[in-house]
């Protein structure tokens, strides 16, 4: 599958009703109280994770009131032509933001999220984030849907490169290239590419999971987003948790909207769980 942004207004619907959920315009103890039986009472819960779980960590958002694309386009720096017909505009917007998730520690949601994997409330996390973070806060199963920022590997020969190196390259070149000649190209996924095969293992996850905690996604880009009416269809109660309201919402059990990391703090008190921060 191809991986699209959606127009203003040109959110793809579902044939499936919407479920008569409860929404919480700001944190409440109600509202962490039932994310708190869900969680107790799912057999199979997955988590489903955005950019929005990684500001607190200094990591910018794409589409928030501050988010890069309401100041970048990215069909100038975030397609796979952009990548291919521009490198060195490509690399000069990229190479620093890799950099700084590389520097980035995770914060208290992605300690939440590893602790109740790790206590048996989640099986994983499903992320649409490239920054590694729900892996150094100790997630052990993560499939990173649209790749990761901490490699790169060459379009002609298949080498692989660590983002030092190619960090390096584009400070004294303007763009990372392989000994062969041929572009070293970040293992993300650009605008226009098939999304990483973790993709696959993300929907037959989603297919069978009885419980779907949606956590800081606008939910605008697709096919990660489909996975939210996926699970609905399947029968899945799901929980979108985010600061803004997203185009599935109706499809929820529970909405809660307000601050990831006072989220964090509460369901961890409220299910008796250490986290840090």
């Amino acid at each position: 599958m191809i991986m699209t942004a959606f127009a203003e207004g040109n959110i793809p619907t579902e044939n499936i009703r919407g479920r008569l959920g409860y929404t919480f315009a700001a944190m409440s103890s109600h509202a962490v109280s039932m994310l708190a039986e869900y969680l107790r009472g799912a057999q199979n819960a997955w988590a489903f994770t955005g950019a929005g779980v990684s500001t607190p960590s200094g990591i910018p958002d794409f589409r928030g009131p501050d988010g890069l694309w309401r100041k970048y386009d990215p069909e100038r720096v975030s397609t796979i032509e952009a990548f291919r017909e521009r490198p060195e505009e490509f690399f000069s917007f990229w190479i620093h933001r890799f950099e700084l998730m590389g520097r980035a520690e995770p914060n208290v949601v992605h300690r939440l999220l590893a602790r109740l994997e790790e206590t048996g409330y989640l099986r994983g996390v499903i992320t649409q984030n490239i920054d590694g973070l729900h892996e150094k806060a100790g997630s052990r199963t993560v499939l990173e849907i649209h790749g990761n920022a901490r490699t790169g590997t060459c379009q002609g020969c298949g080498r692989r490169y660590g983002l030092e190196w190619m960090a390096e390259r584009v400070r004294e070149e303007r763009v990372a290239r392989c000994g062969c000649g041929a572009l070293v190209k970040p293992d993300v996924v650009l605008f226009g590419e098939q999304l990483a095969p973790d993709f696959e293992r993300a929907w037959e996850k989603v297919s069978h999971c009885d419980l779907l905690w949606v956590l800081g996604s606008s939910l605008q880009v697709w096919p990660a987003a489909e996975l939210v009416p996926l699970a609905a269809r399947k029968g899945a109660r799901v929980v979108i948790a985010n600061h803004d309201p997203t185009p599935y919402d109706d499809l929820a059990a529970l909405v809660i909207r307000g601050d990831l990391a006072e989220l964090a703090r509460g369901l961890a008190q409220e299910m008796g769980l250490e986290v840090k921060g």
